[in-house]
């Protein structure tokens, strides 16, 4: 007999049918002689409707009552998740993220859970009940509700996973697992039976958009086993587990890439020490986040070109505030484009292999796809390139790597 907690997100839950078959799934885990406890999100454009709402009166809600509202989207489909179970003949109690104490920090709109308590959640368990609790919402120091921002739902299943000592805990989606690469872009890509937390994390954080990646930061720190499942089907999923309880690593388990990407760059920047911060600073202060960064030296070794990405949605904002910058620092000129895409491989396997980044240069060669700028880490080595050789990019590279369907 095991503890599991499963979240299932707002498309599992979009509508009465849809609620009637997730109590069947839950059900059927109970029957196997598991206690279960289950975390939902409100249902499929629930939030948003409510976010319309607020928005209809004030650009700008006052963000503690802008968490009261949005919390009440969870508190539907507990109470008719919980009704649907009682129907069906096995006893559930629904409770909000404050009912169970979920304790967060103040920061309304986004905040930051600090302590889940368990006692009442165990005390229904002990009496073979089945607990469906809100996701995405808690409760402050000060006793007001809070929300947990984007992810918030996989991120409260975590905590109670966490808390309550669970065996697994299951991430029910519309998808049945995670998947070397979009099987949308990549009909050969394959669903992966197991993959560990830093592969995760890496594949969330460029793009895949299977798991929120707060929560696998959660899993990872207090190592929550995590499975994704499909919500309208049958299977086994995916595994997120530490990479120790991973038997066989693959070289490489998935291409991951982001449309929303766009490139920045000063010409003939004095070299100076310092000149870094100069123009990164009121980029930062913007509110703009930056990933890629290259600096090249000019041949004549007084200026430099200095480059970095941006998401696109920031690109007009940032070019704006670099031309002030380069006027200040007697740059020669700034230009941009918002017309490329990054691609990455990810794999723990890169640590033990030589070769890889050569190997994935050449495939990308082969193909005549140029590649503009170039970031690694231990486990991951993404390019940009332009835009329009995405899906060639990301086929290609899987099928160098061996990742087809076997």
């Amino acid at each position: 007999m095991a503890l599991i907690v499963q979240k299932y997100g707002g498309t599992s839950v979009g509508s009465i049918d849809r609620i009637n078959n997730v109590a069947e799934k839950i059900i059927a885990t109970q029957k196997q002689g598991h206690d279960v406890v289950v975390v939902v999100s409100a249902m499929s454009g629930e939030t948003d409707r409510l976010v319309q709402l607020a928005r209809d009166i004030t650009i700008a809600p006052n963000p503690r009552e802008f968490d009261v509202l949005l919390s009440t989207g969870e508190q539907v489909t507990i109470s008719l998740l919980s009704i649907a179970l009682e129907e069906k003949g096995y006893p559930a109690r629904s409770y909000t993220g404050p009912q169970v104490h979920i304790l967060t920090d103040s920061a309304f709109n986004k905040a930051r859970i600090l302590d889940v308590d368990n006692k009442k959640i165990r005390a229904d368990l002990a009496k073979g009940r089945i607990v469906v609790v809100a996701g995405f919402q808690g409760i402050d120091s000060e006793g007001n509700i809070t929300t947990l921002g984007r992810g918030g739902s996989d991120t409260t299943a975590v905590a109670l996973a966490t808390a309550l000592e669970a065996d697994e805990c299951q991430i029910y989606t519309d998808v049945d697992g995670v998947y070397t690469t979009d099987p949308r872009v990549e009909p050969y890509a394959r669903r992966l039976d197991k993959i560990c937390f830093e592969e995760m994390l890496e594949m969330a954080s460029l793009g895949s958009k299977v798991l929120q990646i707060r929560s696998v930061e959660f899993a990872s720190k207090y190592n929550v086993k995590l499975r994704v499942l499909s919500s309208f089907g049958e299977g086994t999923g995916t595994l997120i587990a530490p990479e120790d309880e991973i038997m066989e690593q693959a070289l490489i388990s998935g291409i991951a890439f982001s449309r929303d990407e766009a490139k920045l760059t000063v010409l003939g920047v004095p070299d100076k020490p310092g000149i870094a911060s100069q123009i990164l600073a009121p980029v930062s202060e913007a509110n703009i986040e930056v990933d890629m960064i290259i600096q090249n030296v000019g041949a004549d070794k007084k200026t430099t070109d200095f480059t970095f990405t941006v998401h696109r949605n920031d690109y007009q904002k940032g070019l704006a505030i670099l031309q002030k910058t380069a006027n200040e620092l007697g740059a020669r000129e700034v230009i941009g484009d918002e017309r490329i895409v990054k691609v990455s491989i990810v794999g723990v396997g890169m640590r033990s292999h030589a070769g890889i980044a050569s190997q994935m240069f050449t495939a990308l060669a082969n193909e005549g796809i140029n590649i503009q700028m170039i970031s690694t880490s231990e486990i991951k080595i993404s390019v940009v390139v332009d835009e329009k050789y995405l899906e060639l990019a990301v086929r290609t590279l899987h099928s160098a790597f061996g990742l087809e369907k076997k």
